[in-house]
């Protein structure tokens, strides 16, 4: 069977229907059809596994001579693959000819991305340009198999804060394009929807509320980009990055003032509508930095901390018991782009449950072999903030772990000096790249 987790939807709220944009000409009623689709597509997959070597057994596969992460060990040995699941592990090196050699390679469990922005970046790939969406898609799908993630939670922005005017057609389409192209198994990876909402956006509840009958939906993150909170609480910061992008300062400083307005109008009162509709089991935080914020977050039921920017919201959502998630490209970089908390320092203090690539699907393996020399993390436990740990955090429980019975998602790799480089990746038992 397919995996399935908790829908995001609260019991008391009715089930909305996805409405997406007249243009693309798709009637509600198919919905529920397509929910179907995507379900048996998954199935379909992992059933059909991997296409046999020569020599070996229909939808059989062995990796041998590889280093395998294992769940607390990096072990020699082999894998066997059978219907798109992992059915057994084996020391040493085996000795039948239709084994694939992994040249003393490491093989571990495919990368769980919680949170990428990437398809956006794919939508718009420079200024005043705008790429087909259902293109956007399949080339960002692409690029995050090639990087080794296998489970991807698309995250689309509802609601806009001046930084983007498109972002609300990117994210309606994204979101059609999703339920279209997921049943039709030409996605590499397993994707899901995460609704990165903008609570001071004006119209953000009425952009959300038709998306909360998508199929794939599966997280919602509480944002507010106003400039004098959370990662911009740096006035200064601000209104340099703001300077990069060419604004005249006048302008920024009518921007800060206008979206400081807004904030206080509409932040609030957005905040408790979206509450209201949606179980709060599957809404994350984004950018906390006080305690406050997060006892706030606490008392409404929220219990994903994601990209907290200081040392005191990330011990402060641990100590109350959150899953916290910090950015990958954070920890490549060396410390945050905006000044913030290094994640490193977070994961040091084992403040961290998962990574996310954010902006750059490659960070995340990256981060991961970086981690035991930047934070003193032995590699296995590094490697779950990729795997185990946001597969545990959102309920996936067929996948994570190279163990039997898990679905066969998995990442060949090769060290170059220090960077680790994808040579080969699996999705249920399937070479995607």
């Amino acid at each position: 069977m397919a995996q399935t987790m908790a829908s995001p939807l609260g019991p008391a709220a009715p089930d909305p229907v996805f409405t997406p944009p007249a243009a693309l000409a798709i009637e509600p009623r198919l919905w529920s059809r397509i929910a179907q689709l995507v379900e048996q597509a998954t199935v379909n997959r992992s059933v059909a596994g991997s296409s046999p070597a020569p020599g070996a057994r229909p939808s059989e596969t062995i990796l041998t001579n590889a280093r395998i992460a294992l769940p607390g060990e990096i072990r020699r040995g082999s894998l066997l693959l059978r219907a798109g699941r992992i059915a057994a592990i084996d020391p040493g090196p085996s000795r039948l000819p239709a084994a694939l050699d992994c040249d003393g390679d490491f093989l571990i469990p495919g990368a769980i991305d919680l949170h990428t922005d990437n398809l956006e970046r794919q939508v718009q790939p420079r200024g005043g340009v705008r790429w087909p969406s259902r293109s956007a898609l399949l080339a960002h799908d692409a690029q995050c198999a090639a990087a080794g993630i296998t489970t991807i939670f698309d995250a689309l922005c509802v609601g806009d804060l001046g930084f983007d005017e498109d972002r609300p057609r990117t994210c309606t389409e994204g979101a059609a394009d999703l339920a279209y192209l997921a049943p039709t198994g030409l996605l590499r990876a397993d994707h899901y929807l995460h609704l990165r909402c903008e609570l001071p956006a004006i119209g953000m509840i009425d952009q959300l509320r038709p998306l909360l009958g998508h199929p794939l939906l599966r997280l919602i993150s509480l944002m507010d980009h106003t400039p004098g909170t959370g990662q911009y609480a740096n006035l200064a910061q601000y209104r340099a990055m703001r300077l990069r992008d060419g604004e005249p300062p006048e302008r920024t400083d009518a921007r800060i003032a206008e979206l400081q307005a807004q904030q206080a109008r509409l932040r609030e009162a957005n905040r408790a509508s979206l509450l209201a509709l949606v179980n709060p089991a599957m809404v994350a935080s984004h950018d906390d930095r006080t305690e406050a914020e997060i006892a706030e977050n606490h008392a409404a039921g929220i219990r994903i901390a994601e990209f907290p920017v200081t040392r005191d919201a990330a011990a402060a959502a641990k100590r109350l018991g959150h899953q916290t998630i910090a950015g990958a490209p954070n920890v490549v970089r060396g410390g945050s782009h905006t000044g913030n908390v290094s994640a490193a320092e977070l994961i040091r203090a084992g403040l961290i449950d998962a990574l996310a690539s954010d902006y750059v699907p490659q960070s995340l393996i990256e981060a991961a072999f970086l981690l035991p020399d930047r934070a003193d993390l032995p590699l296995p436990a590094a490697l779950r903030l990729i795997t185990d740990g946001p597969a545990r955090m959102i309920g996936l429980t067929d996948r994570g772990r190279i163990e039997p019975g898990l679905r066969a998602d998995l990442v060949q790799i090769r060290m170059h000096e220090t960077l680790p480089v994808v040579r080969k990746v699996w999705a249920a038992g399937n070479r995607v790249a």
